[in-house]
């Protein structure tokens, strides 16, 4: 045992990844006659694609495993009374030449292998188990490293423990990118935090600034750390200013049209009405910026999709609202919003027992614009497996045909990317509908299924004083597993048993209408 029995072990290896090429190598050779060799070996390279995902993971549980342990074992052979900082350095030192890595990546895996190893138990199983893989456990690193033990322990069982009280539903954590488990992952931190997002939004926002880079290739990056608002209005405007330049006679790409826009609006003369955009075309760029006072930001006014819980809205709670391509931010940033920003808002009524937002629907083939502004809420991006495409870029796509008896209404509608659309009827990939055990995802022309990702609805947040009223009339299931059990209904309560609270970004008629509506 010991050091002969790892030997041995990674000789094991070697010898079976010496097989898995041999037969990648011969892939089609020794194929059944009766059977099509093109389709064996498309079938063989993705089984062993999904064999090498499923090994990565663990490997990486094991080097995270060894190095703890290694780094502990020089931590306790150090002398008591020896200082500790020269035996972190130099087991630092060791794995990153063992790993080949340089000294800051040595230590950033050092630290990450800690915290799985030793803080978070659900993740290192989900890496033994080839579940997820080393970029989702970073994720989970990051993401609850501002979390007391409760809360991290909480972040760790919503996305992996099957049996938590309230599972992350839809795509699992690791069938999903790395990049979109953070967005999920963090989208949970800001509702659980145990401080309040007012308060930590209040801190980070003295930290905005605009930072430039040279690059190579006379080219360099200009960034800017700003309010969630700020920033996504700004954002859509620059895409809505690009797309309108769109055209058969324009060779820029959409991206280099962003940047185009972009580059002009800041080096116009600031006019709100400006049309002098240099070389980049006649964008009416320099509107972005708005013709105020350069030290007062004015309230973003491009069109914001944000939902707000109606408590929220009015102050009765600190739950965070939802800001359409971002995720949660300060119910106070919402108000403003309201209060002084974008033009329309739009009443969206969300499910009290999960969250969800409720249905509409249309009988015309061309969905109306509150239907298109409906998805953009409902999916939030492009719902193709793995794609971040934001929903201001995409298309609303039939998933059964309007030709094969399809509606319009939205259960029957998905938001696309342009890239994702035109695979779709270029190819043989296909969406498929959720059903009661299993999210929607799409199949693909090897007959592989994949899962779409799910917005993880929450239940909305109810003031104190009137939590016994609206749990009253949940349904008795979810009430006695959520608040114990259920108290005797009211009568009547807001005219209609399911609508125990409403969630909604403000509509046309204002909020004292609605209510007013609901009485």
């Amino acid at each position: 045992m010991g050091r002969a029995a790892v030997t041995k072990a990674y000789a094991d290896i070697d010898a079976a990844i010496a097989v898995i090429t041999a037969e990648l190598a011969g892939a089609g050779s020794g194929a059944d006659p009766d059977a099509d060799p093109m389709q064996d070996t498309t079938d063989l390279c993705l089984d062993i694609l999904a064999g090498a995902a499923r090994s990565e993971p663990q490997m990486a549980a094991v080097k995270a495993l060894a190095a703890s342990k290694y780094a502990d074992t020089i931590q306790s052979m150090a002398a008591p009374d020896e200082p500790t900082m020269p035996q972190e350095a130099s087991a630092a030192a060791e794995i990153a030449c063992v790993l080949t890595l340089g000294p800051r990546a040595a230590s950033t895996f050092l630290s990450d292998s800690h915290e799985v190893t030793k803080r978070l138990p659900l993740t290192l199983s989900a890496l033994q188990a080839g579940t997820i893989s080393w970029q989702h456990a970073r994720v989970m690193v990051d993401e609850t490293a501002a979390l007391d033990p409760a809360g991290a322990a909480a972040l760790e069982a919503h996305f992996l423990d099957p049996d938590a009280p309230n599972p992350a539903r839809g795509c699992p954590a690791g069938e999903m990118p790395a990049s979109r488990f953070r967005h999920k992952a963090r989208i949970w931190r800001e509702r659980h935090h145990q401080d309040s997002i007012e308060t930590r939004h209040a801190t980070s926002a003295l930290d905005r600034r605009v930072e430039y880079t040279p690059d190579k290739d006379g080219m360099a990056w200009l960034s800017a750390y700003l309010p969630a608002d700020q920033a996504a209005a700004t954002w859509n405007r620059i895409t809505a200013i690009a797309r309108g330049l769109q055209g058969p006679d324009e060779s820029r790409t959409l991206t280099q049209i962003r940047a185009d826009v972009y580059a002009a609006a800041l080096l116009s003369s600031g006019n709100a009405h400006s049309t002098n955009s240099g070389d980049y075309g006649d964008a009416g760029a320099g509107g972005i910026l708005g013709g105020t006072d350069p030290g007062q930001v004015p309230t973003p006014r491009a069109e914001v999709l944000v939902t707000v819980p109606v408590f929220a809205l009015l102050g009765a709670t600190d739950e965070p609202a939802m800001l359409d391509g971002y995720g949660p931010v300060p119910a106070s940033m919402a108000r403003d919003l309201l209060a002084n920003g974008a033009e329309s808002f739009h009443r969206v009524l969300v499910d009290p027992r999960d969250g969800a937002q409720l249905e509409i629907g249309r009988q015309s083939y061309r969905p109306t614009k509150a239907m298109l502004r409906w998805l953009r809420m409902r999916d939030g991006r492009c719902t193709f497996p793995g794609c971040s495409n934001q929903s201001l870029d995409n298309e609303a796509d039939h998933q059964l045909a309007w030709a094969d008896g399809g509606t319009t209404g939205v259960s029957n509608l998905r938001q696309m990317c342009p890239r994702h659309h035109r695979l779709k009827h270029a190819s043989t990939w296909t969406p498929t509908p959720a059903t009661t055990n299993e999210p929607p995802g799409w199949i693909s022309p090897s007959g592989r299924h994949y899962t779409s990702e799910h917005q993880d609805w929450e239940p909305p947040h109810l003031p104190q004083e009137l939590q016994p009223v609206m749990v009253s009339k949940l349904p008795s299931n979810v009430a006695a597993v959520e608040h114990g059990p259920p108290p005797a209904p009211p009568d009547n309560f807001y005219g209609h048993p399911d609508l125990v609270h409403i969630g909604l970004s403000l509509g046309e008629d204002g909020l004292e209408q609605f209510l007013h509506a609901q009485a």
